[in-house]
């Protein structure tokens, strides 16, 4: 199917970012893509963040949810628990932390 032809569009975003937990800044590298949802209204995004231990330790420890931001905005976002290769899923409905068209 072509892209035009999804049901939804998806944006996204690779690259350099940082998790702010706090007062506390951890640079990572991320994955995160997004779309519009018509049915709530709202954007949706979600994505990966690389194996990191001081992430790690931070969530462990309790952090839940973070500042996250990239070179072209920030936005809140959950953190979930890690898959086998140590990346958290981050997630959140609002304004994304990157760019979108």
């Amino acid at each position: 199917m072509p892209p035009e032809e999804r049901e939804h569009h998806e944006d996204g975003y690779r690259g350099d970012a940082v998790l702010v937990f706090d007062r506390r800044e951890v640079p990572v590298d991320v994955e995160l893509r997004g779309f519009f949802q018509p049915i709530d209204g709202r954007y949706h995004w979600y994505g990966r963040i690389a194996a990191n231990d001081e992430v790690t330790a931070l969530v462990e420890g309790g952090a839940r949810t973070a500042l996250l931001r990239t070179p072209t905005g920030s936005a809140t976002g959950s953190l979930t628990d890690p898959d086998p290769w140590s990346r958290y899923r981050v997630s959140g409905t609002s304004t994304p932390p990157f760019a979108v068209d």
